[in-house]
């Protein structure tokens, strides 16, 4: 048992179900904030339309910012604190999936905040956040509505960076599994691995905790059982609803335990090759997985009991069972199986192992150290 303490921050309203959007909007008016600032994706404009009529009917103004289309950058979020500054938000909503919701967390932040967004990167250096902050994810995957965590491409160096603060979780939280259905099969794929590998490298830890072993558990359950499903068809509202869950268990692991290598081996891929981060992560899951397996057989075996494999025997057993389960299970969802599929030279490997190196807020959380050598033997296997 670890003894350790640890703190789970988390929204003070969180809204869960099919069709609770309509409930999140029509009961916004009662927080008092009059100038709503909507960050979100072009292809949520015309659905949104009547909950904005009806805001505007009770007196609230809002202004739509539609320009995040990938990642997002510094530059970017420049624009976006510029534009919300000018229309002087007093409320943020972040409708999208994990760029929109980084962004929007940052912007509540950053409204009334005399630190700049690049001084404010690593954990804890956020020291406010005075705007009223809402979340409302659109994929299952990067549990960024109720995570403490805002990741951001610095386009001077080509890096990830994360903004890592309690300020950060948001006041209000509602997930629609509604808002989910018929999103593209490959998009299904990317966004539930991503989440899987949450609960899975919170899980599989160096700081792991019982507070959040269960959420990470039964987040992998969840997942692990309904992926597919959904991948096949888009409109399973069943399978929606797990995996939204199941993403959602994931993001509340990330505060008081985070990720760890997978998640810092993935990021090379996302800077500087723009590869989509679920695509990322997916790709390197199986390779990290062959590393770390033998130093936590007693951990994978529990996931594979969790994911219902039985009858394999001792933890060493279980867990190469697990292992091979969860390759399997990428196949079955059309990951392909090598970062030479997506075009990354293989003259880079050796670049990309020593930016992966300085992640290290992440590689410090890993069953088994990570060194130089060792990231770039992952890369090149996993070549």
């Amino acid at each position: 048992m670890n003894t350790r303490s640890i703190i789970l921050e988390q929204p003070r309203s969180l809204l869960f179900g099919c069709g609770c959007l309509e409930k999140f909007f029509s009961g916004f008016p009662e927080t008092g904030h009059k100038r709503l600032y909507i960050l979100t994706i072009s292809a949520l404009k015309e659905s949104l339309e009547p909950f904005l009529e009806k805001l505007a009917l009770s007196g609230v103004e809002t202004e739509v910012d539609m320009r995040i289309t990938a990642e997002p950058t510094f530059a970017i979020f420049e624009e976006i604190l510029t534009s919300g500054r000018r229309f002087r938000a007093d409320a943020v909503v972040g409708i999208g999936g994990g760029s929109i919701l980084d962004a929007a967390k940052l912007l509540a932040a950053q409204l009334l905040n005399s630190q700049d967004a690049r001084s404010v990167t690593g954990i804890g250096i956020l020291k406010e956040r005075r705007t009223y902050l809402a979340c409302v994810p659109t994929t299952s995957g990067t549990g960024s509505e109720v995570s403490p965590n805002a990741i951001f491409l610095d386009e001077t160096d080509h890096e990830k960076k994360g903004v890592i603060s309690p300020f950060l979780v948001p006041d209000a939280v509602c997930i629609d599994p509604e808002l989910m259905l018929g999103l593209p099969s490959e998009v299904t794929a990317y966004t539930g691995i991503d989440a899987f590998s949450h609960c899975l490298e919170a899980f599989v830890n160096r700081f792991a905790h019982p507070l959040t072993d269960g959420l990470a558990l039964e987040g992998m359950r969840l997942i692990f059982h309904h992926l597919k499903k959904a991948f096949e068809n888009g409109q399973d509202k069943e399978a929606r609803t797990a995996l939204a869950l199941g993403s959602l268990y994931g993001g509340m692991c990330l505060g008081p335990v985070n990720t760890a290598a997978v998640h810092a081996l993935a990021y090379p891929l996302g800077s500087r090759y723009k590869t989509a981060h679920g695509l990322s992560v997916a790709l390197l899951l199986p390779y990290v997985l062959d590393f770390n397996v033998r130093a936590a057989e007693s951990r994978f075996a529990r996931i594979a009991g969790a994911i219902g494999l039985s009858g394999c025997g001792s933890d060493q057993s279980c867990a190469e069972a697990c292992v091979l389960a969860i390759r399997q299970w990428l196949t079955a969802l059309g990951i392909p199986d090598r970062l030479s599929s997506t075009g990354i030279p293989a003259g880079d490997l050796e670049e990309m192992a020593a930016s992966a190196l300085k992640v290290q807020r992440l590689l410090k959380n890993n069953v088994r150290e990570v060194t130089f050598a060792d990231a770039l033997e992952i890369y090149r296997k996993a070549y």
